[in-house]
């Protein structure tokens, strides 16, 4: 497999690495210009020689041809992989037995990376349960993070969200209400980028 990039400070990248029979067999190290054996030392010796020259070859294909290729790629995706789109939040509780298992579905997002994560307070809440990051047909994404947590007097369970779409984290606040299931929503339609979200 090989590959190459251009890092945003202009920088360039990349990997040229062989395999045989399941086992690495031996990688390009681009720094040095030279093919360093896993377990292949004669096919080595010989890319690396000055008749072959392979690496030479190699390391010049992937800081120039393959960096044009990529250029161009980005170009014919910019739109798509410039779009941003909001993500929508939904907090729910369920009672367990004297826990309750907190739920953030967050979805309707783009482009995919995104941060979730529980909160009381200031603390991050360890995750119960995380989805990976999942498509929706119409090309945004969605995820959903669960905690199950033992709610005491003065908890504040929020549901933080940071995306690339965002000016500064969402966070939608869910509370407990006599015992019973609640759910908060964030509004997207708001210029805030926090919502506070009650039952």
């Amino acid at each position: 497999m090989y590959g190459c990039e251009r890092r945003e400070d202009g920088s360039i990248t990349g990997y040229d690495q062989y395999g045989y029979d399941g086992r690495e067999f031996m990688a390009l190290d681009t720094q040095n210009g030279i093919y360093i054996p896993t377990m292949a030392q004669i096919t080595t010796q010989r890319w690396n020689s000055p008749e072959v020259q392979a690496e030479e070859r190699d390391k010049n294909y992937l800081e120039n041809e393959c960096i044009e290729y990529l250029q161009k790629h980005v170009e014919n995706g910019r739109e798509d992989l410039e779009r941003r789109v909001r993500p929508r939040v939904k907090v729910s509780g369920q009672q367990k037995g004297d826990s309750m298992k907190l739920h953030c579905q967050v979805y309707g997002f783009h482009p995919r990376a995104v941060d979730v994560k529980w909160m009381n307070g200031k603390d991050e809440v360890a995750s119960y349960e995380t989805t990976n990051v999942l498509p929706n047909p119409d090309g945004t994404y969605q995820i959903r993070v669960s905690a199950e947590v033992t709610p005491k007097e003065g908890d504040n369970y929020i549901c933080n969200v940071d995306h690339k779409s965002l000016e500064e984290p969402l966070n939608i606040v869910w509370e407990k209400k006599d015992g019973y299931k609640t759910t908060g929503t964030s509004d997207t339609s708001s210029d805030s980028s926090n919502a506070h979200a009650k039952a």
